[in-house]
């Protein structure tokens, strides 16, 4: 049945959905987040492929004719880029996208708005059995009711107006619990955790997004700490450092109630992260919990940070630490150099100027002062005071061979696949917030003109800095003398 637009209302495309959508953003919709909803349908159509053939059904994937798959698993041969073409198996029930299926996956999404993230997984995503797409707004839960009746996928896509912690935490029993949970708020996800982690099945998937990317990444320390149990800092890894917090917080809330996660996908991406993991239940590897905690001390000078570990498994094997730590020119000579010293490497998604591997940061440093003996610097421009200076001056334990080999080129580079998504328009970011009553709040391009040359007097020229008194001199630590930029005259400044 066609549905007749109402008043002041667009159809907006996306994927294989097509969704109306009020021009008054009585609805909250971010095109921005299109990638997340992408990357999300591709999880979840995975996780239905393993979870199904457990139980004998087949998924079909519209269009799909071959897959990469990516083995990251220790314990087996690496199969980086092996192409696989799934084939019939004799007696294998098949089912594919828009069919119901009755051994399928239970999705709750607990805050979806117009409902598009559902009305997608109805359209793109095969083996599933149904569709809770659950808003607080009576507005958007007749939205997403007429959505559903507009894309046709009304036998999967229930709409629901409830409070997403009280829904779930209604779902905790093991009958109740749901196979898939996606959480994508605006803001904080941390009101929801607790009743997440308990409304997912054994072995469910649960999507999580945080969009408060100031907090997480060292602007307010005190604010990560209440909503997440830790303390951001500022530093170049604060994204990674990120993806680490919120999988911590959700690591603790489970072991509550004696469940652990299994982490598959963390991504950063533009002003928000995304994490993908599986809930189990097992009150003896949740003691294990306390072995994947660490406090982290990070040098604001050198960058340098060193991991105490809060507590240790005697038989644990090797444990990675992750170092986003390069000052080198070329990449795939870092990675050539660690792969030749005997340690695993790999590229980071968060950065495309830093490695991660199991290296330790001296190994690291070491790396840096054989290049340096290489490729010299000026040292008469680094002060004998600064860290530079000393550790350029320290003899290297390691000699680095920077020989290039070819396993330090991913075949990921080698096949110039996209490793890093490129913003379509400038100011690319969160969108303004949904009004209930109707209409646009202020938009961030306003407010970002409106704080614009805040300071009245900068300063253009360098020689103005004379003007202003030199902090170090005060101390007695300024080792530039007359040289210094700024004044050492205190009594003329005052």
């Amino acid at each position: 049945m066609e549905l007749s637009l109402m008043p002041g209302e667009t159809v907006v495309r996306e994927g294989r959905a097509a969704i109306l959508f009020p021009n008054a953003n009585e609805v909250f919709y971010n095109p921005v987040q299109e990638f997340n909803r992408d990357l999300t349908c591709a999880v979840i159509t995975e996780f239905a492929r393993e979870t199904l053939a457990q139980k004998g059904v087949r998924v079909v994937v519209p269009g799909e004719r071959e897959r990469v798959v990516v083995c990251v698993s220790e314990n087996k041969e690496s199969t980086d880029g092996q192409v696989v073409k799934d084939e019939e198996e004799d007696g294998l029930a098949s089912i594919s996208v828009g069919e119901q299926c009755q051994q399928g996956l239970r999705i709750l999404e607990g805050l979806a708005a117009s409902g598009l993230r559902s009305v997608r997984f109805a359209l793109e995503v095969p083996g599933i059995r149904s569709i809770t797409a659950n808003d607080f707004s009576a507005r958007a839960a007749s939205l997403i009711a007429r959505n559903a009746n507009f894309n046709k996928v009304s036998h999967l896509l229930q709409a629901s107006q409830r409070d997403a912690s009280m829904l779930m935490y209604e779902s905790r029993g093991r009958k109740e619990r749901y196979d898939v949970i996606d959480l994508d708020p605006y803001g904080s996800p941390s009101p929801f955790l607790d009743a997440a982690v308990q409304a997912v099945g054994d072995g469910g998937l649960l999507c999580i997004t945080c969009t408060d990317m100031a907090v997480m990444a060292g602007n307010s320390g005190e604010t990560c700490y209440s909503k997440y149990g830790s303390v951001s800092i500022k530093a170049k890894f604060c994204h990674e450092m990120a993806l680490r917090i919120i999988l911590h917080s959700l690591d603790q809330r489970a072991a509550v109630y004696q469940r652990y996660i299994e982490p598959l996908l963390s991504v950063s991406v533009d002003f928000y992260i995304r994490v993908f993991i599986k809930v189990h239940t097992g009150q003896a590897t949740v003691k294990n919990s306390a072995s994947k905690q660490a406090l982290v001390y990070n040098c604001i000078g050198c960058g340098t940070f060193h991991l105490q570990r809060m507590g240790k498994r005697t038989n644990q094997g090797k444990r990675l630490n992750h170092v986003l730590l390069c000052s080198l020119k070329c990449l795939i000579s870092v990675r050539s150099a660690l792969l030749h010293a005997g340690h695993r490497v790999s590229l980071s998604h968060a950065c495309k100027n830093a490695v991660k591997t199991d290296a330790p940061s001296r190994v690291m440093w070491d790396l840096v002062r054989c290049w340096e003996k290489i490729n010299p610097v000026k040292r008469e421009r680094l002060s004998e005071t600064s860290p530079a200076f000393h550790i350029l001056s320290t003899e290297p334990l390691l000699q680095a061979c920077f020989d290039l080999r070819e396993d330090a080129n991913p075949q990921s580079r080698r096949r110039h696949l996209t490793r890093f998504q490129e913003n379509p328009q400038a100011n690319w970011g969160p969108k303004a917030r949904a009004k209930a009553g109707g209409g646009l709040s202020s938009g961030l391009e306003d407010r970002r003109k409106r704080f614009q040359n805040k300071r009245k007097l900068q300063i253009t020229d360098s020689a103005q800095l004379k003007n202003f008194p030199c902090k170090k001199f005060r101390k007695g630590t300024c080792t530039h003398g007359e040289e210094c930029c700024f004044s050492h005259e205190l009594e003329r400044v005052k």
